[in-house]
Parts: structure tokens; sequence; C-alpha cells
């Protein structure tokens, strides 16, 4: 559970990505999640970006992320999906205590 300090922080360094994943009408397949669990162990931090044509609430496509990918939520804004997971190994991203 991320505190309100790290939160912050981490839309901080959000504000400087582009969002490079897409979920489509198709919503979330074994691919999506596979390539997106390979994105959280790369970046860290990274941002999915929801078409309009998805039919399910993204509050419940970001709860699902979340437990699928075994990640944090930092923020839902308009169509786009923050996501965090630290990486133990490769840490790049230091959070404030």
């Amino acid at each position: 559970m991320l505190s309100t300090k790290q939160i912050k922080y981490l839309k901080s360094l959000a504000n400087t990505l582009e969002s490079k994943y897409k979920i489509g009408k198709n919503e979330i397949s074994h691919n999506t999640i596979v390539l997106l669990d390979n994105a959280l162990k790369k970046n860290e931090l990274i941002k999915v970006s929801l078409n309009n044509t998805v039919s399910e609430d993204k509050n419940e496509i970001a709860s699902s992320l979340s437990e699928q990918l075994h990640c944090e939520v930092v923020q839902i804004v308009g169509n786009v999906i923050t996501l965090f997971r630290k990486n133990l190994k490769d840490g790049k991203i230091h959070l404030p205590n």
C-alpha cells in the first residue's frame, strides 16, 4: 500500500510519461497481461490508455489490472490508468518514506 506522499511522488513522475499501452474493445486478454507485466518489470511505472470502445467501467478495469499484475493503481485521469509495481531486483524508482 502506497502512502499519500508516495502517490504524489509517482504522479509527478507520471506527468512526463506517455501512454504506450492501450486496451481496446477486446478488453483484457492474457497477452495484454503478459505485455503489461513485462512493462512493469522493466519500467515500474506505466500508463495504460483505454479506448472509447471499452464497455467496462475504468475503475473496474483498473482494479482488475491491479489484481492480475500485483501492482498499485496510482491514478486514473480520463481514460488513462497509471500503474506502479516496485522491481525488487532492479528498482529505478526510489519512493520517499
